[in-house]
């Protein structure tokens, strides 16, 4: 996986055709950002760039609950609401509700992550009342309708079918079992092939009046609309859902720690290599350290130096990098790559070499200067259309940060030492690594116990 500074976790958004990709693509005006803190009249709370520079709104939102809050016997029930909010609602059944998106080129998308239920809309600013209508009534009326259900019901299982097949998806899911254990970090949002097939309308209901409330609410918008307007827009849209989410408790919980190499057996051509360990939350002092260093060690990129090691010096992989995965009760440090069965062994071995001599020796003052130096020029490129900016502001309240962090970033990415990088390489690869290969059996190095692929829980 690879998250970039500002993208990280972003979800993939469906491109508006026609005239409104045409204008997605323009750049908004980075100097004249400024982010408002906007309460509606009816109390709803969001961060607003106004943004008149094309004629185009994006929103992006999110509700506290996630994937997280699915039932033990009843994972995937979260992806399944995602699926469904758009498949009719209020009056309007699934092929009308479609319709009057397409006609006015409204683009409208649900997720589920662990922690969270986010939701995107997009629209030019002449079909804002329709766009938000629409949102509204997904999210206050969905129908739930049976034929709907399982239509979408086979749509993630197929999914799941396929991902018994695939060796990155077995990595990943391997990779999470073992760091989290019996936490709910450990679960894909999308399910089971034994859990989704039992999910009820019920089901769905019953998580849809749980997670959907305005307490947990996020709203980021950025866009050609004034404050009044989007005000009385926000109340129209969120106005009328409950007052409290009725959110389970999840527990903080350390990723397990390595040293440990786990191999799943898998026919396939080219083995997919999965590493990394316990990370660095987002609000420890060390995050900014940690995300410096991380991008020395395995940003994305031909500078690192995983690319260095395993491409470039000794040609055993395509690409390898390494990234930081935060949520709100735990992180971690994954990695992954693919190669050759009969040169896995050669690959993990340069990885824990690397990794190790980073743990031990620190990155250079070069190494520094140049990571520091990327990563305040990528700014902008991270913020360079309405919708990018938007999921930049919904991110940063989601990790507490405050409403002016973009003007401040850059400064905080300057405070990393070369001592405070040291310290914090050690912190996050000086106990080593958590290494899954799913593939044929590697050759050059002990063989580890062969586990099966990972369980359906």
């Amino acid at each position: 996986m690879t998250y970039s500074f500002l993208r990280a976790r972003r979800l993939a958004l469906s491109l508006v055709t026609g005239v409104a990709l045409t204008v997605s693509a323009v750049s908004p005006s980075q100097a004249a950002v400024k982010v408002q803190h906007l309460i509606s009249p009816g109390g709803i709370e969001a961060w607003f760039v106004q943004d008149a520079t094309v004629p185009l709104i994006a929103m992006e939102f999110a509700f506290a609950g996630g994937a997280a809050q699915d039932p033990t016997d009843k994972l995937g029930g979260a992806t399944l609401v995602c699926g469904l909010l758009d498949e009719g609602s209020g009056d309007l059944d699934s092929k009308t509700f479609h319709e009057r998106l397409e006609r006015r080129a409204i683009r409208l998308s649900f997720s589920a992550t662990s922690d969270l239920f986010r939701g995107s809309l997009r629209m030019l600013r002449d079909n804002k009342d329709e766009g938000f209508d629409l949102l509204r009534m997904a999210l206050t009326s969905p129908h739930f309708e049976t034929a709907d259900v399982e239509r979408v019901r086979s749509q993630v299982i197929s999914s799941l079918r396929r991902d018994t097949t695939d060796p990155t998806a077995l990595a990943s899911r391997k990779f999470l079992e073992i760091a989290f254990r019996d936490h709910p970090y450990r679960r894909q949002a999308n399910g089971t092939l034994e859990t989704v097939p039992t999910i009820t309308v019920a089901d769905l209901k019953d998580y849809d009046s749980h997670v959907i409330a305005r307490d947990t609410l996020k709203i980021a918008v950025v866009g050609d609309v004034d404050q009044a307007t989007l005000g009385k827009l926000l109340d129209q849209t969120f106005g009328a859902l409950p007052a409290k989410a009725k959110l389970k408790p999840v527990a903080d919980i350390e990723a397990a720690a390595p040293p440990q190499l786990v191999f799943v057996p898998l026919d396939v051509p080219q083995s997919v290599i999965a590493f990394g360990g316990p990370g660095v939350r987002r609000g420890d002092p060390d995050f900014m350290v940690a995300y410096v260093v991380n991008h020395i060690l395995g940003g994305a990129g031909l500078s690192s130096r995983l690319f260095h090691e395993v491409r470039e010096k000794r040609g055993l992989a395509y690409s390898v990098s390494g990234s930081l995965l935060w949520m709100e009760h735990s992180a971690v440090v994954i990695g992954s790559t693919g190669t050759r069965a009969d040169r896995a062994g050669q690959t993990i071995s340069a990885v824990e070499r690397e990794t190790r001599r980073i743990a031990e020796e620190g990155p250079t003052q070069k190494e520094l200067d140049e990571a520091k130096s990327y990563l305040k020029g990528s700014q902008m490129l991270e913020l360079d259309t309405s919708s990018k900016l938007a999921q930049a502001l919904l991110q940063y309240q989601i990790d507490k940060l405050p409403i002016d962090y973009i003007e401040k970033q850059n400064a905080i990415v300057d405070a990393v030492t070369l001592d405070d990088a040291r310290q914090v390489a050690k912190r996050l690869w000086g106990r080593g690594l958590l290494t899954v290969v799913v593939g044929r059996a590697p050759q050059a190095v002990t063989q580890p116990a062969a586990v099966p692929a990972p369980s359906s829980n």
